[in-house]
């Protein structure tokens, strides 16, 4: 099936290259951005500026192809594409959580960026936490033995031409 999506926004950060990036927001603390809302869309953003944090669904556009079993940045070990965060995936669809400083006009100020300037925004969110958060005991597999990186750990070229 075919699926279609519109950009409603482009994302903003200091980063102009894959390579050395964070790999997720906690290794992205306090790094500055925004988010520019298509003006056919600001009137969705009534009442955003009383939330905290943002979820971000935004399109790996530099992403070409896929593989189902990958080299994650945190480890050297093989895994199935669906058991990590890495982004060459079927669809390049990426997520992060953001801290939101403020809003002027169709404009965010974000902050714990860890995604390429000019991504294409798909569609954001609320982060609540008595929604978001898991109930019961969260296992992370693999993780567990390296997630402990995540703050140190920077993107590289592994995925780039596969």
């Amino acid at each position: 099936m075919q699926i279609t999506f519109q950009s409603i926004g482009t994302i903003h950060s200091p980063f102009q290259e894959v390579a050395g990036m964070p790999i997720q927001p906690a290794g992205a603390r306090g790094v500055q951005g925004s988010i520019t809302i298509e003006p056919e869309f600001q009137a969705g953003l009534k009442d955003i500026e009383g939330m905290s944090h943002l979820i971000l669904l935004y399109h790996l556009h530099q992403e070409a192809g896929y593989a189902l079993e990958v080299k994650p940045f945190l480890d050297n070990q093989s895994h199935g594409i669906f058991a990590t965060r890495a982004p060459h995936r079927p669809n390049a669809i990426g997520l992060s959580v953001v801290r939101l400083q403020k809003v002027e006009g169709n404009t965010l100020w974000i902050e714990d960026v860890d995604i390429l300037d000019g991504t294409p925004l798909l569609d954001l969110k609320p982060y609540v936490p008595q929604f978001d958060t898991p109930v019961g005991d969260v296992q992370i597999g693999w993780f567990t033995h390296n997630v402990q990186r995540v703050d140190r750990t920077r993107s590289d070229q592994r995925f780039r031409n596969k």
